[in-house]
This record gives C-alpha cells, structure tokens and sequence, in this order.
C-alpha cells in the first residue's frame, strides 16, 4: 500500500470534519460549534464543518488537507460507519495516509435522530468527537489482507429463486451446488396452476428452467438432501450435505415407474404431500408428473418391506413378503437398493446463496374459520391442486363430497396483518385471491364473493389485473370475515354461513356458501431458526433472515460471502423472487470474479509470550477461528476466519489476547475523551 506512514517521533497532527448531512444532523446538532470547540482540543491542526462530507467536495476536502496541513490523522463525525466508514477510508487512503490512520464518530443514529435538546445533543457531539481525537493517536498502520476465493457456489432451496439463481451462475460458467430438502425441485410455484397477472401456466414457465437445472453441465443437483454443518469463510466455505437415501439409485433409475406401477399396494393409499393430502400415492413413488429429477423414491413409513423397523444400527430388516413385484418390475436396471443409508459430501465452495423459500399460514390457529372443522374449507394452496390439471380431481372443481361448488367466500388476510398471528402483510394474497376468484369462474358457473380489508395491488400489470378480474361479475365485499359456522337450515349439504361486516355499506352480512377458501400469509420456515444458527444469519423479529442493509444492500446479510434470494428474506411474488435471485447471484459472481477477498484487519491476535495456554477462547469464538498448539501449548487465531467480535478479548483471562484496532490504549483514551468535562 503506497501510502504516507507517520514516523515515530512525529507529531500528531489530526484533521477533524463535521457534517451537516443535510438537515438530518444539523437541525438538532449545532455543527459549527462543535467544529469550533473540537479546534481547540490538543493536535487539531484542522476542524471544518461541510453540508454533505461524503460528497465528492467532501472528499476531495479531506485529500486536500492531509496533502497540504500534513495531516497524519483524520476524524469525520458523521452518519453511520455501516455506511460511509468505506467511503472515508477511501478519501484517507487517496490522501496519501495509510486509511487505518481514520476515525469516524456517529452522530446521526447515535445523537441527532435519538434526541430532542438541541443543547444537549451539540454537547453531546462534543464528547464524541474529543473521544475520537483522544483515541485516534493510538492508531497504527494496518494493511487489508487479501483472501483467495474459491469459484463455485452453494444454492440452498429450489424453488424458483434458486432455480433462476442457480442457472444464471452455472450460465456464468461457475460450479453450482444446488440443495433442495424436497424430493424434487420446483418449490411452491410447481403446485400451482396459473399465476398473476398473466394466467399463464405455471408448469409451463417453471418446467424448462426444472429441467435446465437437471441436465446443466455446471449444477449438480442434490434433491432430498439437506445442508448440516457450515465451517470456514468467505471464499473458502466447507460445508457438509446429509443426502436421505430414497432406496432409490439414482444414476440407474430412468424414471419409467414401471416399481410404481407394479407396487403391491394395487391403488394409491397413503396421503400425497405434493397435493397436500387430497390425493393418495403409493409406498413408491414419483413427487409429481414433471418432477426433476424424474426419479422415483420409497417412502421406507409405509412400504411393507421396511415394516420390521429399523436395527440398531439404523439400517432395516428387509422382508421378502413383497419386495420382488417392485425389484422384478425394475428387471436389469436394478435400481432398487433397499439397503441404501444416508450419505454425507463434503464440498468447499466460495460463496452461499439462500433461498429456503416460506411456509404457508396454518389456519387452524384461527379456529372461527372452521379449517379442519368444516370439510368445506380449503386454504388457497389446497385450491390451486384441485383446480390444476394434474391434481387430485384432474382440474374439476368439486368439493370433498364430490359436488360442484355453486357459491364460493375467498376470505383474504387469513393470518396476515393481525395482531394475533403476524402483523406484515404478505404481499401476494389479494392478487392470488383475485386470480383464484378468476379460476372459479372460468371452471363454474360458480357465485364468488372475496372478502378483503383493502386491495393492494402493487406491480407492474397488477391493476390492470385487478381491474380486469373485478369487471368478471365476481362480488368484492370490503371487511373482515368475523365466524365460519354451518348453515343452520341446510346441515346436511354441508352449506356454510359466512358472517362479515361490510365497512362500505355498515352492513352485517350473513352469505350461505358451498366451499370456503382462505387466502392464508407467508411466514418464515420453521427451520430458519436452525438454517439461522448454521450459517451463522441474522433474523428480523419476524424470522425471516435479515439483509444487511433494507436499501443498499437487499440480498446480502451480515456473513460475508452468504446472499440471499426469494421469500426466505420476506414475502414477495415469482418476478420480485426471481429479480432478487438474479440480484444474489450477481453479487456472488462478483465477488467470485474478483479472485479474492479484502479482510478487515480488525483481527485479534494471540501475544505468545503471555498466553497460559488455559483453552478458554477456543469454546467461546462463534467463528471457531481459534486453535491450540500442543507444541507450544499457546492457543493461535486464524486470522482468515476471526471476524473481530472480541468476545475472546474480552474473556481471556491472562489479557493475551489483543484486537486490532481496539487496543486497550485506544479504548481508555476513548472513555477518558467521553467523560471528561465539557467546557460551560
């Protein structure tokens, strides 16, 4: 790094710049006062105040002054250093002085927005400032380590995120590993039957991209599989995958499901989950029609050859009663192995993309609508198999008695913005309930009623598919749908009251309807808190995993080298789920095509000669960045992995742990600046 170095016995001479930031700091922090005192403190040679520093003004202010006053230490008190802490470095660094040499001071987020006494909020600013300039001496230079990466990249979920994440890298020319825990790829948009605002064919979109991923040269695919130990860092991720045996070899099926066929469960008997328990499948089976890969899997709960139970090594006792139908039908290929176990891989990669995708809202946990009670109430996702072609009933609507459906309630917000479930709104269910009310129409004669709190409708081409959709004759009655009760004068058909107060008319409606369908919210899986503690993710109150900044920085998270794509991070519909796949993948590619990774130098380190070797830091580091040396009997930090939390800093003992650029000379002299007395 070609940048001016202070000699040792050179006086300090420190630069101090204040900003405006428009109106956001100034209309409660005085900054010219403070750029006034902050000029009398010891080695100030400069102290300025400018509307916006981060500017190129600004900047240039800042290179200006180093080269000029001879500067050999810069303090800006400004925003956020999650913001612009970069941005100054780069302007210090430009300046000709080693970057490090730079302090920044929040007094945004950390004064001006969090106060209401202008006077106070100035002094306050004050007493930041002169920590920094008091701490700023005891800074050295450090240097920006560069770490090499490694090119492919892990995709975990294969929905549609994952799915356009995973085909824009390997189109890139890059290695893919892509994880899905289902049997299948394809997520929840493969169950359904057309989407908004177009109504064309989901299948139709989502197969040839389903089948790109199963045949591209880049991607290996590893469905029924699930992600279970993340070591390592950015550029150099080593990550264990725990593939479930399907009794199936993959490489030796062709999918002929001639096993199905000759299954000695003649009819399909057991629950289908793919279509959520309307249908039946048999012990064998394939996951849906256009399933990839199009292989079968054995379902070892229910397949009589598994029914002696597992030993205690965890295999299973295989019995002849039946096993020869299904291993004859399979004939020379001999696919069938009912012996297979669960298999770890190991593989390194450089970068990770999430894209774990949502769960739907169990409306059993609003009981007035009657979910599990009324047979005649169906969730929006139950709807959209019966109504898709290769679901259950082949697409004719009928209800479970087998009767088709004269008047239908859609009952929107079903577990969305309620206090009593989860506040957010999830974004796509008034649009999927407008299509859903479209779909009715276009297989019945059917009466549809949808009942909202308000349309939101946002996107492009979505009001005009409102528009479109309300003009069909359908009735949109504005209110919450308060009970779900059984027709009183009509047990026996099943007919059901639904109950709602009309908030245009100050009417309460009691409507008699055939079938109920709840428009139920997304929320996050109940194994992101786990995926949350593997990869090492932040969460938002809600669980869905946090970015690292809602604006700047949408699809990356606080872990370098992890992004994130689809609904894992929110609810959002297929175009916004797929530009944000193409967001994350992006940003792995460029990272990935740099080569290397900058690490902050804010590591800590081990003084040797102090260390008693007690093995204390070594449990409590989140990275697993600490090591022991059984020679030397001192523990050691791989500064490739330490982030620089300082939790080992703060609990050795000995005190031999140090961490750059929080040594204990710069963090007393930064106390000693805050709690000195103001000037009055």
């Amino acid at each position: 790094m070609n940048t001016m170095e202070t000699r040792k016995n050179e006086p300090v001479r420190i630069g101090f710049y204040v900003c405006h930031c428009g109106v956001n700091i100034a209309h409660m922090v005085d900054v010219e006062a403070v750029a006034k005192y902050v000029a009398t403190l010891p080695n100030v040679v400069v102290s300025r105040n400018y509307k916006y520093m981060c500017s190129d003004p600004g900047q240039e202010m800042i290179q200006k002054d180093i080269r000029e006053q001879r500067l050999n230490r810069v303090v800006v008190a400004a925003c956020s250093p999650l913001l612009h802490e970069h941005t100054f470095r780069g302007a210090t660094e430009a300046g000709g002085l080693n970057p490090f040499y730079f302090q920044m001071v929040n007094i945004r987020e950390h004064n001006s927005w969090v106060h209401t006494d202008r006077l106070e909020a100035t002094r306050k600013a004050m007493a930041l400032a002169r920590a920094a300039i008091q701490r700023v001496p005891h800074h050295k230079p450090l240097e920006v380590k560069k770490v090499p990466i490694n090119p492919d990249v892990l995709i975990v979920g294969g929905g549609i995120a994952g799915i356009h994440a995973a085909i824009t890298m390997a189109n890139a020319g890059k290695k893919v590993y892509l994880v899905e825990k289902e049997p299948s790829i394809g997520g929840h948009m493969a169950m359904f039957d057309k989407t908004f605002p177009t109504l064309d064919c989901a299948m139709c979109v989502l197969s040839p991209k389903m089948a790109t991923v199963g045949s591209h040269p880049n991607i290996t695919l590893w469905t029924y599989s699930e992600v279970v130990k993340v070591d390592g860092y950015v550029g150099n991720f080593k990550v264990t995958v725990r593939r479930k045996p399907r009794y199936i070899i993959e490489d030796l099926c062709t999918g002929c499901q001639e096993c199905v066929a000759n299954c000695v469960y003649k009819e399909p008997k057991f629950p289908d989950a793919f279509n959520l328990g309307l249908g039946k499948r048999k012990p064998v089976y394939m996951p849906f029609a256009q399933a990839i890969p199009s292989i079968a899997i054995i379902d070892p709960e229910v397949c009589l050859n598994f029914k002696r139970g597992k030993n205690p090594d965890g295999s299973y006792t295989v019995s002849d009663k039946c096993k020869k139908l299904c291993v004859v039908a399979c004939g020379d290929r001999k696919a069938i192995d009912f012996s297979q176990k669960a298999e770890d891989k190991e593989i390194t990669v450089g970068t990770i993309i999430m894209a774990t995708g949502f769960k739907t809202f169990d409306p059993r946990r609003t009981p007035y609508y009657g979910y599990g009670v009324y047979p005649n109430v169906y969730t929006a996702l139950e709807l959209e198999r019966v109504i898709n072609a290769s679901g259950p009933t082949e697409g004719h609507l009928v209800m479970r008695n087998g009767k088709e459906p004269k008047r239908v309630a859609i009952v929107h917000c079903v577990g969305s913005r309620d206090e009593n479930t989860n506040r957010w709104c999830s974004r796509v269910c008034c649009l999927y309930s407008l299509k859903l009310a479209h779909l009715i129409l276009e297989h019945t004669n059917a009466e549809v009623y949808n009942f909202y709190i308000d349309m939101r409708t946002p996107g492009k081409s979505m009001e005009e598919f409102y528009n479109r959709v309300a003009e069909e004759g359908m009735h949109l009655v504005r209110g919450r749908v308060a009970d779900v009760y059984p027709d009183p004068n009509d047990t026996a058909s099943g007919r059901l009251i639904v109950q709602a107060e009309d908030t245009l008319t100050n009417r309460i409606l009691k409507i008699p309807v055939d079938m109920v369908v709840l428009s139920v919210g997304l929320e996050p899986r109940p194994e992101a808190e786990d995926l949350r503690r593997l990869f090492n993710l932040s969460c938002s109150s809600e669980g869905w995993f946090l970015e690292r900044h809602p604006k700047l920085a949408p699809v990356s998270t606080f872990t370098d080298g992890i992004f994130l794509a689809g609904c894992c991070q929110g609810p959002k519909d297929i175009p916004d789920s797929v530009a944000q796949a193409g967001a994350a993948a992006a940003e792995a590619f460029s990272l990935i095509d740099k080569g290397y990774v900058e690490q902050e130098p804010n590591t800590a380190f081990v003084l040797a000669e102090e260390c008693s070797g007690c093995k204390s830091c070594i449990p409590l580091c989140p990275y697993t960045a600490i090591s022991f040396n059984e020679e030397t009997k001192k523990a050691f930090i791989n500064e490739a992995l330490c982030k620089g939390c300082g939790t080992c800093v703060a609990a050795c003992p000995s005190g031999s742990i140090v961490q750059n650029l929080f040594e204990d000379q710069e963090i007393f002299s930064e106390i000693d600046g805050v709690l000195a007395p103001l000037p009055q």
